[in-house]
């Protein structure tokens, strides 16, 4: 008979850390810090084997696009891209890399301008002549849907967004912008106009390979429920945004 295995009685402690940090919010800052530790240190993978899944005809009341469908190998590496006019033209298309928000862009809560962006860059990417929106499922900036719903909890509890995300284990922002790139240069726009506030968004795009050769700013009008929210993420994230 073949001897059998030992076991250990208890996973070690810092697994078991883990564990609990996706099943209640109420852990120690000891191991969030360590865990926020080991995702802002972690090598960004790049991605392969990237691949246009299927692509239509897709009228809105902003215009008339056309929706693209891409995978990569990742779990994570999904997207649409809605695209118009010719990438190869005269003019630099403008561009908007947008973050799945259920709550949103499609609940239509206030207590983020998720929606109010969505609707901005779609209205101005149809008045251009050339551009896309590319829309990506990093919903809560990467910690995904139900991680999201944990940390409105805690904000409920008097934590703002930033502080909320670290406290489940989480960077600040956990989103990795080399995908988008690889989507955008797959479809012709290496040199782009951002529609954005957020120059850490910038920076990855351009560390990946994609000019910016504007940022264009995309504010759109603030309610009185967002406002906190904004004044967080111009205040500890950096954003970029006026009058907040």
């Amino acid at each position: 008979m073949r001897p059998r295995r030992k076991r250990g009685r208890n996973p070690p402690l810092v697994a078991r850390a883990e564990i609990g940090a996706k099943q209640s919010p109420c852990y120690t800052s000891r191991f969030a810090m360590r865990a926020k530790s080991r995702q802002e240190t972690k090598p960004k993978r790049k991605a392969s084997g990237l691949r246009m899944v299927a692509h239509a005809a897709l009228p809105t009341r902003y215009g008339r696009f056309t929706i693209y469908g891409f995978q990569g190998r990742g779990p994570q590496e999904e997207a649409v891209a809605l695209v118009r006019g010719s990438m190869n033209g005269k003019s630099t298309p403008l561009v908007r890399v947008h973050s799945q928000c259920l709550t949103g862009d499609v609940l239509t809560s206030m207590r983020c301008d998720c929606r109010a962006q969505l609707e901005l860059s779609m209205k101005k990417i149809g008045q251009a002549s050339s551009g896309i929106l590319l829309y990506l499922p990093q919903e809560g900036r990467g910690i995904g849907l139900m991680n999201k719903l944990r940390a409105y909890e805690l904000q409920d509890g008097g934590m703002d967004t930033v502080e909320a995300n670290e406290t489940l284990g989480f960077a600040a922002d956990a989103r990795d912008y080399n995908f988008s790139a690889q989507i955008l240069k797959k479809l012709g726009a290496t040199k782009i106009r951002l529609l954005s506030n957020n120059p850490e968004k910038v920076r990855q795009l351009e560390s990946s390979g994609i000019r910016v050769i504007e940022r264009v700013p995309c504010q759109p009008r603030v309610s009185k429920i967002s406002r906190g929210y904004l004044k967080t993420k111009k205040r500890k994230m950096g954003h970029l945004l006026k009058g907040i």
